[in-house]
């Protein structure tokens, strides 16, 4: 096991994260319909920092009222819920972590039932799956008000006092929606080449940084290639992408593999985190995702060029993994837990109820 895993790594813009292990950004379903943070959700994060996590996400956070994409789902659009914030942003960093807040906007995935209004997105399309909502294709107004949005949740987080944000690219909500060639059907400079389908992420990108110079962390996550509701993405296409983010001012690209054991579907002889590597500068740092479990797991990431690993699932299950796994003989927890041992791991039960959804995960 690389010992590299329990080293303080420090960021571009001087930030310094007290070991390469991050808590991913999870949906808890925690929160207020309002957006405000509960003491629920503030718990289940701050008992993963006490747990030894050097860099703590939250949630994928709403930054228009027209984003939010699922029940329970914290907010960052309006001052209301800066008093919330300040208390996480306090929190996290009284127990040593570096806490940050993914923004978003789930575009088509923002469903009519939370948002009261159809959801818009790139283009307008379809897809086969149940539930699907057609979308309205963006207008020049609604992108111009969701570039605002993003810097001013940047900056609402930077004032309740976390060391950075991570701009949602990911997952096939609104910035990888214009990323796809099949949901980005425009033929205008928001379409087309990949220099426009880029054109929202990179120039909200260098707004966020121009506002929150460093050291407030900047990153962004992506989806390398097609899974689950993200698609029409090609490698290559998110390697250029990667490399602009880096020209852009970001800190660090994040990773979202799902599964580290697997290579590209593009290249199946190569892993990602070598190419995304080798596609922007050292000084920028790569965090990796993907059912990482055991502290083996993580080092074997490091041991590939990746800076810091984010636990999800493990994490969920295991609140004390990094202070543990200096124990050469530390096996992480695998579930299926029971409430009762999900509520002393600070999980409410509108997160446990949320995990059942998850095979392996709640006890019946």
């Amino acid at each position: 096991m690389s010992a590299n895993l329990f080293t303080p790594i420090t960021f571009r813009g001087g930030a310094v994260a007290s070991n390469r292990l991050a808590l991913a950004p999870l949906t808890n379903q925690q929160s207020h319909d309002d957006g405000t943070l509960s003491d629920a959700e503030r718990l289940w994060l701050e008992r993963r920092a006490a747990g030894g996590f050097g860099l703590v996400e939250t949630c994928a956070a709403h930054v228009s009222e027209d984003g939010k994409g699922f029940d329970g789902q914290l907010g960052v659009w309006g001052d209301h819920q800066l008093p919330g914030l300040r208390a996480l942003a306090a929190g996290l960093a009284a127990r040593g972590a570096l806490g940050l807040v993914q923004l978003y906007h789930g575009g088509v995935r923002s469903p009519s039932r939370l948002i009261g209004q159809q959801p818009w997105s790139a283009s307008s399309f379809d897809e086969a799956r149940e539930g699907f909502e057609r979308p309205r294709p963006a207008t020049d107004a609604d992108l111009e008000r969701v570039h605002r949005d993003f810097v001013a949740a940047a900056a609402r987080a930077r004032t309740a006092g976390f060391a950075g944000v991570e701009l949602h690219g990911a997952h096939g909500y609104l910035f990888s929606q214009f990323l796809s060639r099949t949901m980005n059907l425009r033929s205008d400079g928001w379409g087309g080449a990949l220099s426009n389908r880029a054109r929202l992420l990179r120039e909200v990108t260098r707004a966020v940084r121009a506002d929150c110079p460093a050291p407030f962390l900047l990153g962004v996550r992506l989806s390398p290639e097609d899974f689950g509701h993200a698609h029409g993405l090609d490698l290559d296409e998110s390697l250029q992408v990667a490399a602009w983010l880096a020209e852009d001012g970001v800190d660090y690209v994040h990773l979202s593999l799902w599964d580290v054991r697997r290579n590209t579907a593009k290249r199946p002889q190569e892993h990602a985190i070598p190419l995304f590597r080798a596609a922007v500068p050292d000084a920028v740092r790569i965090v990796v995702a993907g059912k990482i479990w055991t502290p083996a797991e993580a080092a074997a990431q490091i041991d590939r060029g990746a800076d810091l690993v984010a636990l999800g699932r493990s994490a969920i299950l295991n609140p004390d993994w990094p202070r543990r796994a200096v124990d050469p003989d530390f096996t992480p927890e695998r579930g299926p837990l029971t409430r009762a041992q999900l509520h002393d791991r600070a999980i409410s039960d509108a997160f446990v109820d949320y995990l059942g959804r998850f095979p392996g995960m709640v006890a019946t």
